[in-house]
């Protein structure tokens, strides 16, 4: 049986057989993408709302979301497309001309248009349609940009980024533990980060949920590691709101939220924090 390469899961799939993240397939012997052209979010955005706050600020960008993720985060915000396959939530078919046409006509309207964003789901389980949709994107001179959970293998990656402009990558915590909690592989997510800095811009996010990654501790970890790298990439820290199946644990207080930015703050040049 053949082996996806996207996610480090791997999943194994017999013909017919959809993988974890209910977006990729097997058919006819061969692993392929089942969400190809299936978009369910379509809107114009400000660029800061992906969140990227260094990568062109006041500009709008064309967001662009599929179904499917190949995490399971229980407080996921976007679960009714994230955890949904083809036959849960409503598509339209749009190619990558399509969506080159329409990011080209929005760019000529009086707010203006930077490119296309892959954002509401995850975006590398939509692997080959992003790709193809980015070649056309930068043929026509426009930007790219990728919303991520950054769980993906170092080959597909590193084959992708010559095409991406921008990246805002989440890391959902800083310990093995918190990513088995939400389904992940805390090392992949570092590399991916580690591989995508000096490549393309990035910025990365970080959701505190209460009593779940909150610690001080963990934040000075991850804002040290991020500074390894660079204390120049962008950190932002967000309020969590109970959601999908996470309603037992009220908001993020808002002076947690400044309490960790202010530790972040001693590693990295530019900390903001959102939701608040």
């Amino acid at each position: 049986m053949p082996i996806c390469p996207i996610c480090p899961r791997r999943c194994n799939l017999s013909e017919g057989q959809t993988g974890f993240c209910k977006a990729r397939v097997c058919i006819n012997g061969k692993i392929t993408t089942l969400n190809y052209g299936r978009v369910t979010s379509l809107a114009l955005d400000p660029i800061e709302k992906k969140p990227l706050y260094h990568f062109y600020p006041g500009s709008a960008i064309l967001s662009v979301g599929g179904f499917g993720c190949n995490l399971r985060c229980p407080f996921c915000q976007n679960h009714h497309i994230s955890m949904g396959g083809i036959n849960e939530v409503p598509t339209r078919e749009l190619t990558p001309q399509e969506l080159t046409l329409l990011a080209l006509d929005l760019a000529r309207q009086p707010r203006g248009n930077l490119g296309a964003a892959f954002t509401y789901n995850e975006p590398f389980i939509s692997y080959e349609y992003v790709r193809d949709c980015c070649e056309f994107l930068h043929q026509a001179g426009l930007k790219t940009v990728l919303v991520t959970n950054g769980h993906i293998n170092k080959e597909p990656l590193l084959e992708l980024l010559p095409l991406i402009d921008a990246m805002n990558i989440d890391l959902k915590g800083f310990t093995k533990g918190y990513y088995d909690y939400v389904g992940g592989n805390f090392e992949c997510v570092k590399e991916t980060i580690a591989a995508a800095y000096g490549k393309c811009h990035i910025e990365v996010t970080t959701l505190i949920v209460p009593t779940l990654n909150d610690s001080e501790a963990h934040m000075r970890a991850e804002a040290e590691w991020l500074a390894s790298l660079s204390p120049e990439i962008p950190l932002h820290i967000s309020r969590y709101f109970p959601h999908y199946k996470v309603t037992n644990i009220p908001p993020t207080p808002v002076e947690t939220v400044y309490r960790l930015c202010k530790t972040a703050r001693q590693y990295l040049h530019f900390v903001h924090a959102g939701n608040c």
